[in-house]
Parts: structure tokens; sequence; C-alpha cells
């Protein structure tokens, strides 16, 4: 399959991606709520030393976070989407 062939299926429109990034968002922070959680509990009653004391929980929650929100998984939501829509597109003929 030619790049341009495979962007061409993987493309939906504008207010369709940001809709997928807000749901892989969403999924993501329901994922890692556990370091969301203890992130939290070390920023609590800090202020500028939140950046040094809570390194460490910071780091986990970022790394925990881009396993859900990256490129490859808005790939695949994509794909899901448009298999979706190609699928009530042929029951509607």
């Amino acid at each position: 399959m030619g790049y341009v062939q495979e962007a061409r299926e993987n493309h939906v429109k504008k207010k369709v991606e940001e809709a997928l990034r807000s749901k892989m968002k969403q999924k993501a922070l329901k994922e890692c709520d556990q370091y969301t959680s203890k992130y939290a509990q070390c920023a609590a009653g800090k202020t500028i030393s939140v950046v040094w004391q809570c390194r460490k929980q910071a780091k986990e929650l970022n790394d925990c976070l881009h396993q859900f929100t990256n490129d490859a998984v808005l790939e695949e939501m994509k794909k899901e989407y448009m298999l979706q829509e190609n699928q009530k597109g042929s029951s509607r003929v």
C-alpha cells in the first residue's frame, strides 16, 4: 500500500480528530489514575519546590500518559473509526 493511499484511508475530519484526541486523553488519565494521585499527593502544599521534589512522580505520570497518548495510538483510533464508518455506510446500502 502506498503512502498516499494509506493517508487517504486514515484521513478524518478535523472535528473527528479532535474528538478522538479528547477520547484518547480521557482514557490515558483513567488508565494512569494511580500516578496522577501520587503526583497530586506529592504536590499538595508545595509551590515552586514541586518541580524538584516531585520529579520522580511527574516522570512516572508522564511515562504512563505517553503510553496512551502517542501518534501510534491516535492512528489506531482513526483506523477503528474509519472501519466503523465504512461498516455503517455498507449497512445502509
